[in-house]
């Protein structure tokens, strides 16, 4: 379960007294709000270009996706129109949905037609576009649609997956000509080349292919899904892009998807020899190898592919060096830890000419090691009771360039370290930064922002630090929201001695005691209260007359890994007891009305929401009123890698699954209650709402729902987000 950025949700109305119930709501009730929600609320950024060779021209795509231009990135002017088209040969396309340059810089491979599959991945019809000819070519002749192609490294070919039938091909450009790779890939069985939901969701990825540096090898991953058990949701004609063929019967949505304790993926490394056309299994020597997150080609002369393992448990991380042509497999570099490891400890490896850089909590806070091609460790980049949050490189004078929480847990601030350890910070103390390099990294980009200042994205000069240019101001945001009443930082202490990062947001013409609403997200390694440029319902719902409270519990992110596993194998339960003593905090001041306060939440803040209004912590529930939205209702419903990461399987923590699940805590919920969900959720499933439903009928208890026909876990589209949150602003209304 990844963070979602519309994270807790629910807001409120406010008059100081409860309004009187009423039968139904206009959502034109709330149109003032919709500047506060998605997508009007969006501030505008800058990714990192494609760059050529000299590494200053950068490619970018027009605003009407009908040119690819180059541009001089210390400059900002255009240099030249490098595809347009209507200026095209041999075939033509309406719109550039995106492209990729060949790493000889004489391609363009295009996407236009594209589909989204699950959270990261598409399919979408590709071509090739050669610069000095301008001829467009399909990038395969017999396959209607391709996933996650990936050019080698002399440009000469790509490699591609179809999702017809789950198999990898190879175009090679120079003759035209299309080679199967696999033939045995088979939808919901077996999958070549890209990952199964479990794998693109929870280790954040969408293609498994690699190439070796001398172009002869094509490494991929096998995913044999066959015993892994088939979901299967419906599907319903909808409105927001209507499906017709639903109208009279509804259709089923049905794919591969392991709950907790049941049997994921096998999956398997193999190579394919470009010349000869044959591939081999390479076996990796690990008796207790359950995943394979990532595999690459390092920068050694050795040529060997990096295979980064993990154990069920996922606490034990082995990277194992294989020769692709001999299978030859050395384990190289292990990792374990007594709780799980953090994701980015695998997810986020870095292969160097001279080794690779590690992100591991080992020392109780998130740093960087380098270790030699031979598993040797080389030096640790950096120390300190504050967690590296990103790695940017290293340039040829020993400087590396970090994100880092240095300044405290709710800031982020690039720095630099040099050769002797020496850290120079390159951005504000307070606030948020993150940032792109040029690939000499003789450039890089801040988008910094905080929580008075919208984002702005400058350019700099490495050398000295000089600013080139704002390539992004924003300019605009401050004044529309200049009456929005800001977030004020501060920490809670609970009865309990538990002090927490929050923030409050309070309304700009309070008179008298306020109701008030918690919102928080809750999960493992997130931070909601971060000092950064956000605009959302939160500040709505100051404006009509609320109090807004965000923490972040025991568990969440930023405070060291001690902070952080104290869930570990008991998810919900800390987590309530800080949420309940930031309730009975909220009641002790002086402009909160006790008796009116609400807590909200979306994904594992839904579930929070539904564990916090109904835990027992020996004191009465302090919350009036709730909405859960996508909630987990149970982490036996939930996906292996997340589930398990954090509460092992459920034969090995029976009762910890037991304990963390609301539905085992529903006779003590006596508030009302909204659950509001996705029908089409392939994340956090429907069912996870409708149990919990079943369990609260037969408790005798009521609570109200709201569905959303054919919506995912993100609930947005065809103006979903405002309806969201003014069935919530009106629930709330209604009820406190």
């Amino acid at each position: 379960m990844k963070r979602y950025i519309f994270t807790a949700i629910a807001t409120l109305l406010a008059s100081i007294a409860p309004a009187q119930a009423r039968s139904h709501v206009n959502i034109n009730e709330f149109s003032e709000m919709a500047p506060y929600v998605y997508p009007a609320n969006i501030a505008r950024g800058v990714s990192r270009p494609d760059f050529t060779a000299d590494g200053l021209s950068c490619l970018k795509l027009s605003d009407d996706h009908k040119r690819v231009v180059s541009y001089n990135l210390v400059t900002g002017a255009e240099v030249e129109t490098l595809l347009d088209v209507t200026h095209t040969r041999e075939n033509t396309i309406g719109k550039i949905d995106s492209y990729t340059l060949s790493p000889d810089g004489t391609k363009l491979l295009v996407a236009t037609g594209t589909t989204p599959i699950y959270r990261r991945s598409t399919s979408a019809t590709y071509y090739i576009y050669e610069l000095r000819t301008r001829i467009l070519t399909p990038l395969s002749e017999t396959h209607q649609s391709q996933r996650s192609p990936v050019f080698s490294p002399d440009g000469r070919m790509v490699a591609f997956v179809s999702p017809a039938d789950n198999n990898i091909y190879l175009k090679k450009l120079d003759y035209g000509t299309e080679v199967a790779v696999t033939t045995d890939g088979a939808i919901n069985s077996i999958i070549n080349g890209v990952p199964d939901w479990v794998y693109e969701e929870e280790f954040s990825t969408s293609c498994s292919m690699a190439w070796s540096n001398d172009n002869a090898t094509l490494c991929y991953l096998k995913y044999d899904e066959s015993r892994v058990p088939v979901y299967s949701f419906k599907l319903y004609e909808g409105t927001c892009q209507p499906m017709t063929q639903y109208a009279l019967y509804p259709g089923n949505f049905n794919y591969k998807y392991p709950v907790a304790g049941e049997p994921n993926s096998v999956v398997t490394v193999h190579a394919y020899n470009v010349e000869t056309r044959r591939n081999s299994e390479l076996e990796i020597p690990r008796r207790d190898l359950e995943y394979i997150p990532r595999i690459s080609f390092g920068q050694d002369p050795s040529g060997r592919l990096l295979v980064t393992t993990l154990d069920r448990a996922q606490s034990s991380m082995e990277i194992f060096a294989v020769n692709p042509r001999s299978g030859v497999a050395k384990s190289l570099f292990t990792e374990k830890s007594d709780a799980w490891l953090e994701t980015c400890t695998y997810e986020n490896i870095t292969y160097l000419p001279n080794g690779f850089m590690i992100l591991s909590a080992r020392s109780g806070f998130t740093h960087a090691y380098l270790y030699s091609y031979e598993g040797q460790p080389v030096s640790t980049l950096t120390s300190g009771n504050w967690d590296v949050k990103d790695y940017y490189g290293t340039d040829p004078k020993g400087n590396s360039y970090f994100l880092t929480n240095i300044s405290g847990s709710i800031n982020s601030v690039l720095v630099r370290v040099d050769a002797k350890g020496n850290i120079t910070r390159l951005t504000p103390d307070n606030g948020t930064a993150s940032a792109w390099f040029t690939p000499s990294l003789d450039h890089y980009a801040v988008n910094y922002s905080n929580s008075t200042t919208p984002p702005v994205v400058t350019l700099y000069a490495s050398r000295g630090d000089k600013k080139v240019r704002v390539m992004e101001s924003n300019e605009g945001l401050a004044e529309k929201y200049a009456s929005a009443p800001k977030p004020e930082f501060t920490t809670i202490t609970t009865v309990d001695g538990v002090t927490m990062n929050a923030y409050l947001i309070l309304p700009p013409k309070a008179n008298g005691r306020c109701p008030a609403i918690i919102t928080q997200y809750s999960g493992p390694g997130s931070q909601e209260v971060v000092d950064r440029w956000k605009v959302d319902w939160t500040q709505y719902a100051a404006l009509k007359g609320y109090v807004v409270l965000c923490v972040d519990p025991r568990g969440t992110g930023g405070k060291g890994r001690q902070w952080e596993t104290v869930t570990y194998r008991n998810l919900g339960h800390y987590e309530s007891i800080d949420l309940r003593g930031a309730a009975r905090w909220l009641a002790g001041q002086s402009f909160v009305d006790p008796s009116r306060i609400g807590i909200t939440g979306w994904s594992y803040g839904g579930y929070e929401t539904l564990m916090a209004i109904s835990a027992d912590d020996g004191g009465a529930n302090p919350f009036a009123c709730a909405v859960a939205i996508a909630p987990v209702t149970s982490w036996r419903y939930y996906d292996t890698v997340y589930s398990e990461r954090y509460m092992l399987t459920p034969g090995e923590n029976t009762l910890g699954y037991d304990e963390s699940s609301p539905m085992s805590h529903a006779k003590a919920m006596d508030i009302p209650l909204l659950l509001m969900h996705g029908t089409a959720d392939d994340n956090v499933h429907l069912m996870n709402t409708l149990q919990y439903v079943s369990v609260i009928q037969s408790e005798g208890r009521f609570c109200d729902m709201f569905l959303y026909p054919n919506m995912n876990h993100s609930i947005y589209g065809c103006g979903a987000r405002l309806n969201v949150y003014s069935r919530m602003l009106d629930y709330f209304d209604k009820n406190m």
